[in-house]
């Protein structure tokens, strides 16, 4: 199957009315022309890797709309299938968090948590895009460890991330915003929140936390699954968390913990909203800061995968490389730091996993592909013609 007359987003370079073979689910081969006869004609619209997400909190808000509105799981993992097609990513890593004590209540207990993990593979093969399990290890719920060892050993998890989410450090250094934010949330006195508070700080004496990490970061590395460290904050930390075997650095809190992940080697993740807003919601580094000084590698959705298309074109602007390094942070440079070698290019040998963007005052996504095959149309791209292809 040929797709003609895009302008191809390469990983070095853009070509204009630029064409795209497709085989048996990977591309074929790519020509600096149109061909004829295609399957698919884009007149012109960018042709872009899809994303690679590995970062996603969304299924959260799916199994849990609202706090004492609770949906089923396998309902849930269908619902962000079709939204996450739609924003063009092709391969998500769901971030699921075991920490009971989170503001997000059931929806990150051991049971909920697991039986998400369990849902995602069980369903895998039956969803729209390839989606896969990005474990957060909350280092203080040293209880949570031998459900995650379990998980793992039975490789039902593709990534893990080690969090800590302790206040007054990390994302939450700011003891008092954190205080008012807990008050705000769960409509509750600041007194009552500053209880919550001291608590979460205590559990960091737990004598057995070191030693649950380091069982934890030992089996995550037997099955060869990519590490992450979550919000480092200083050059310590960044230390600490490489000396371990982490490999990447998501949402860095500060640029001298950006910059020391960078001088470490680390690839360093932000989130596309952040780029998108030109800030962090926590009041932490921007991403467009990081871009701005070299130090961002990897954009991930977090909280919201729309922000990918618009998030890359503002990084463009700033980036060394422009449209295709910014492109690359989602996908090329994702696909790599998770250790997936197969996709997040447009290059031969490639998975077909593809995004079709129509440039514009507002960047709009009119179809994905995964692997050749249409997951998401708006109507726009010779529907009838393309699907029948």
């Amino acid at each position: 199957m040929w797709l003609s007359n895009f302008t191809l987003v390469l990983p070095n370079e853009v070509v204009s009315e630029g064409a795209v073979r497709v085989e048996d689910g990977v591309i074929a081969e790519i020509r600096p022309e149109p061909v004829a006869a295609a399957a698919v004609d884009g007149g012109g619209r960018l042709l872009m890797p899809g994303f690679v997400d590995l970062h996603g909190d969304m299924i959260e808000r799916e199994i849990a709309p609202r706090p004492n509105a609770t949906m089923p799981i396998d309902f849930g993992i269908h619902e962000l299938d079709k939204k996450l097609a739609a924003a063009g990513v092709t391969t998500a890593f769901a971030a699921v968090s075991f920490a009971t004590e989170s503001v997000y209540g059931h929806v990150r207990s051991l049971e909920t948590t697991s039986a998400v993990i369990e849902g995602i593979n069980r369903l895998r093969d039956d969803l729209l895009i390839d989606h896969r399990v990005h474990a957060r290890y909350e280092i203080t719920n040293v209880g949570a460890a031998p459900a995650l060892e379990r998980l793992l050993n039975a490789d039902q998890i593709d990534m893990v991330s080690l969090t800590d989410h302790t206040p007054g450090q990390g994302q939450y250094n700011n003891l008092q915003s954190y205080i008012l934010s807990i008050s705000e949330r769960r409509a509750i006195s600041e007194d009552m929140a500053a209880e919550i508070v001291a608590k979460r700080i205590a559990m960091r004496n737990n004598p057995d936390i070191e030693a649950k990490l380091k069982e934890i970061v030992a089996l995550s590395l037997k099955h060869k699954l990519s590490l992450a460290s979550h919000d480092d904050d200083s050059v310590e930390k960044v230390a600490e968390m490489h000396d371990l075997g982490v490999t990447i650095s998501e949402f860095p809190v500060t640029a001298p913990a950006a910059e020391e992940a960078r001088r470490r080697g680390l690839w360093t993740l932000m989130g596309a909203p952040n780029a998108l807003r030109g800030q962090s919601m926590s009041g932490n580094l921007s991403a467009l800061d990081a871009a701005r000084a070299g130090l961002l590698s990897v954009i991930a959705a977090d909280y919201h995968p729309a922000a990918f298309v618009p998030g890359i074109f503002k990084l463009a602007d700033m980036v060394e490389g422009g449209l295709p390094a910014a492109v690359a942070m989602a996908t090329g440079n994702a696909a790599r730091s998770a250790g997936l070698s197969d996709r997040g290019e447009i290059a031969l040998g490639q998975r077909a996993d593809l995004v079709v963007v129509e440039p514009g005052d507002i960047n709009r996504i009119r179809a994905t592909f995964r692997a050749g095959r249409f997951v998401y149309s708006d109507g726009t791209l010779h529907p009838l013609r393309a699907l029948a292809a």
